[in-house]
């Protein structure tokens, strides 16, 4: 096969699509961390929510609840390809990690350091993972 380089330049990234089992619970908790419903689309059972400064998820309705959250990508023994998390960077780490404490939300994994950045793993109500990062001041990006 001849693979030739996609002529097209990736200027930046959208959004990511993120499957839940319930409306409004999903709803309310990606509100609680800031996101606006900012269009709806019923037919497709999705919306489009988007951050104070324009980051982008989509919401998709018609996941099937499972028990305990269970996160197949994660959760399972065997490890199946497929998007595991989206990633957001935020201004202030520490503040989100006081915050999720406040809230009760679990911060599963961090605040680990690597070389350009600080970051923290939570889970939704359905399992699905959520990292935040905090570039670290002066790092390579």
């Amino acid at each position: 096969m001849n693979q030739r380089s996609n002529p097209a330049r990736i200027l930046a990234y959208d959004h990511i699509g993120i499957r839940v089992s319930d409306k409004g619970r999903a709803m309310s908790f990606y509100q609680a961390l800031g996101f606006v419903e900012s269009a709806s689309f019923p037919s497709f059972e999705a919306n489009e929510m988007l951050s104070p400064d324009g980051v982008r998820i989509n919401l998709i309705f018609n996941g099937a609840r499972l028990p305990d959250a269970h996160n197949t990508l994660l959760n399972a023994p065997v490890k199946l390809p497929g998007m595991t998390h989206p990633a957001f960077i935020v201004d202030d780490l520490q503040a989100l990690e006081a915050w999720l404490g406040e809230q009760k939300i679990v911060v599963t994994e961090g605040p680990p350091i690597g070389p350009r950045r600080v970051a923290l793993f939570i889970r939704d109500p359905d399992g699905n993972v959520l990292e935040f990062n905090q570039i670290v001041q002066g790092a390579e990006q």
